[in-house]
């Protein structure tokens, strides 16, 4: 199945259990989780601090822009409270250049 076939309802369920998953782990190492952004199939997932060189951060994996553009949609610019699964999520999501790509961060709040 191809990501244009999926339901939407599929995709934005993905994209919060993504969120969860990268939110806790940015929890657990205390750093931002950094999405850059991509005009492939795919954008990159690191932890790290934005204000430090990319060589820095940590490489977690690579994710479906279909699923990124989901997690923007569910998320505004600024602080944001989600509830996943039970779990309370505070964050601040912004925007940063890497490179000559952009890129969204969420720091937890």
């Amino acid at each position: 199945m191809n990501s244009s076939s999926r339901d939407p309802l599929d995709v934005a369920t993905e994209a919060v259990a993504t969120l969860s998953k990268y939110l806790e782990l940015s929890l657990d190492k205390g750093k931002s989780l950094i999405l850059v952004l991509s005009q492939r199939e795919n954008c990159q997932v690191y932890l790290g601090d934005p204000g430090e060189p990319d060589a820095d951060w940590t490489s977690c994996a690579a994710i479906q822009n279909t699923v990124v553009r989901a997690l923007l949609e569910a998320t505004r610019s600024g602080l944001n409270q989600l509830i996943i699964e039970g779990q309370s999520y505070r964050f601040v999501r912004t925007f940063a250049q890497v490179a000559e790509h952009g890129a969204v961060v969420f720091t937890p709040a």
